[in-house]
């Protein structure tokens, strides 16, 4: 599993994820924003599955 996830994007996973689950919390958005768990742990461990078939890579090259 190599990384293919960069700073930037990892930043916007973090924020996206947060936001999602926050709105969960205050009952702004039903259960469905639980799915901002997802974007959190892709952006914990820097690798996403959904660029493996696309050849997406968005960390720099070693």
């Amino acid at each position: 599993m190599n990384k293919n996830v960069g700073g930037i994007d990892r930043i916007l996973r973090i924020v996206v994820g947060l936001v999602l689950i926050g709105l969960t919390l205050t009952g702004i958005i039903g259960l469905w924003g639980w799915i901002g768990v997802v974007p959190l742990a892709t952006a914990a461990i820097g690798w996403c599955p959904a660029y493996l078939p696309f050849g997406i890579k968005t960390c720099k090259m070693n």
